[in-house]
C-alpha cells in the first residue's frame, strides 16, 4: 500500500475515533448543566449542547470550540441590554433553534446577538432575533450560512440603530432565506466577495433593505426589498449579478428601488421595479446589462445621473412610468433596443412585432423637473403635452442618439425563475 494511502486511512480512522467520542450535555433550570456557559467550558470538541425550552438570562458567551449548539422550542437568551450576546471565535460552528432577546446598545462597540470573528464553516439558522442593536455581525468569517433566521428590530433612527446581517471582510457567505425588518440596514455588505444572498425578505428597515460597499463577486437573488428607506444601494463594487429580485413600495423624497453607484461590468436581469419613487437611480456605473426587468407605476423608472457608459437595456417592460428615463447629458454612449415601452405610439405595418418608428423615452418635461422640482404639477397638463411632442420630433435638451430603434408592439413575458 503506497504511503500516501496509508496516511489517508490512518487520518480517516482517527476521525471516525474520535467524532464517535462526541457527546450531547443538556441544559436546563434542573440538569446538572444549568447555563450554556457552563456548558461550553464543559465540552469538548464536536460536542452537541442542546438547550431546553426556558430563559437564560446571559450574555457575553464566548463559543471558542467547534459545538453545534441546538435549542429545544426557541429557548429565550436574555442579554438583559448589557452587550453582546454569543460571540463565536471558533471554526465548525452550528447554532440552531435559539430566540435571542435584549442585546446591548454602544455607540463605540457594535454589540450583536451573534458575532463571527475570523471563523469559517459555520451555520447560524432558525432564530428569532428581537430587541437588538446588531443581528447577526459576521467579521472576517467565510465559507459559512445564515439560513431562515427571522430578525426584528425597532429602530427609529439611523444613529442609534443597527443592521440586521452585517458582513465585513468576508468571502464565501450564504444568506439565505432570512426575514429582517425594523433595523438600519436590514443587510450590510463591506469589503465582502463571492457571496450570495438569496430569498430574503427586507422590508420596513430605516436605510436600505440591502446594502453593498467595496464588495465585488457577489449574487442577490429572489429577494424582496419592500417599503424601506431605499430599496437597494450597491457602491464602489464590480461584477454583481442581480437576478429575479422584487423592489416595491420604496417611496419618499431621495427613495428608489436600487441605487448603482460606480459600479462596473455587471448584471441586473429578471427584476421587478414596482411603485418605488426611482426604479434605478445610476451614477458612474458602466459596462453593466439590464435585461428582462419590469418597471411598473413607478415615478421614474430610470434615473441616469451621469458619467455612464457601455451599458446595454435590452428586452425590458417600462409599464405605466410617470418617466421612463431621465437623463441630464447631451451625450449617450448607452444602449436601448428591444424593449417594450406603454407610452409608445408608433405603428407595425409590417407586422413583425416591432414598431416602425423608433421610441425616444426622454421627455423634455424630464430635463425640466430635475432642474426644476416644482413644475412637477404641471405632469399631466396639455402644455407638458406639447412641449414633449416637440422635442420628440426636434430633440435640443436631449441626447438625439438616445432612442429604442426595435421597441416592442407587445409586453415581454419574462421567465422569473
Amino acid at each position: 500500500m503506497k504511503r500516501t494511502s496509508i496516511f489517508y486511512l490512518l487520518g480517516f480512522l482517527l476521525c471516525c475515533g474520535f467524532t464517535s467520542q462526541a457527546k450531547t450535555i443538556e441544559v436546563c433550570k434542573t440538569c446538572d448543566i444549568k447555563s450554556i456557559k457552563e456548558a461550553i467550558n464543559t465540552a469538548e470538541d464536536f460536542d452537541t449542547i442542546y438547550i431546553k425550552k426556558g430563559t437564560y438570562k446571559e450574555y457575553n458567551i464566548v463559543v471558542d470550540k467547534p459545538l453545534t449548539i441546538i435549542g429545544e422550542d426557541h429557548p429565550v437568551i436574555d442579554g438583559e441590554l448589557k452587550g453582546e450576546i454569543i460571540t463565536i471565535t471558533s471554526d465548525n460552528v452550528t447554532v440552531d433553534g435559539l430566540f435571542i432577546i435584549n442585546v446591548g446598545t454602544s455607540y463605540t462597540e457594535d454589540y450583536a446577538a451573534i458575532r463571527v470573528v475570523k471563523s469559517k464553516n459555520f451555520l447560524i439558522q432558525n432564530l428569532v432575533l428581537e430587541k437588538l442593536f446588531f443581528g447577526i455581525y459576521l467579521e472576517k468569517a467565510r465559507d459559512g450560512k445564515v439560513f431562515h433566521n427571522k430578525i426584528i428590530g425597532d429602530a427609529e433612527e439611523e444613529y442609534n440603530s443597527g443592521n440586521g446581517i452585517q458582513l465585513w471582510y468576508c468571502r464565501n457567505i450564504e444568506i439565505d432565506k432570512n426575514i429582517v425588518t425594523h433595523v438600519r440596514d436590514g443587510i450590510y455588505l463591506e469589503f465582502s466577495d463571492f457571496c450570495t444572498i438569496t430569498n430574503n425578505i427586507s422590508s420596513n428597515n430605516i436605510r436600505y433593505g440591502l446594502h453593498f460597499m467595496f464588495s465585488n463577486d457577489d449574487l442577490y437573488k429572489g429577494n424582496t426589498f419592500e417599503n424601506n428607506g431605499a430599496g437597494v444601494a450597491v457602491m464602489f463594487s464590480k461584477k454583481i449579478k442581480m437576478h429575479s429580485n422584487i423592489f416595491k413600495d420604496n417611496w419618499g423624497s431621495a427613495s428608489y428601488g436600487l441605487l448603482l453607484k460606480e459600479i462596473n461590468d455587471s448584471e441586473i436581469f429578471n427584476n421587478t421595479f414596482q411603485a418605488n419613487t426611482i426604479g434605478i437611480n445610476i451614477e458612474g456605473s458602466n459596462r453593466v446589462d439590464y435585461k428582462n426587468n419590469d418597471f411598473i407605476s413607478n415615478g421614474w423608472a430610470i434615473k441616469s445621473r451621469g458619467a455612464c457608459y457601455a451599458n446595454h437595456f435590452t428586452k425590458n417592460n417600462f409599464l405605466y412610468n410617470s418617466f421612463d428615463l431621465s437623463y441630464n447629458s447631451k451625450l449617450n454612449d448607452n444602449t436601448f433596443n428591444y424593449n417594450y415601452w406603454s407610452n409608445y405610439t408608433g405603428y407595425d405595418l409590417d407586422k413583425n412585432g416591432e414598431g416602425d418608428v423608433p421610441f425616444r423615452p426622454v421627455k423634455l418635461f424630464s430635463y425640466i423637473v430635475n432642474r426644476t422640482p416644482e413644475t412637477i404639477i404641471l405632469l399631466r397638463s396639455l402644455f407638458i403635452d406639447i412641449i414633449d411632442f416637440s422635442e420628440k420630433v426636434s430633440p435640443v435638451f436631449t441626447p438625439d442618439n438616445l432612442m429604442d430603434s426595435y421597441p416592442q408592439m407587445k409586453e415581454i413575458k419574462h421567465d422569473r425563475n
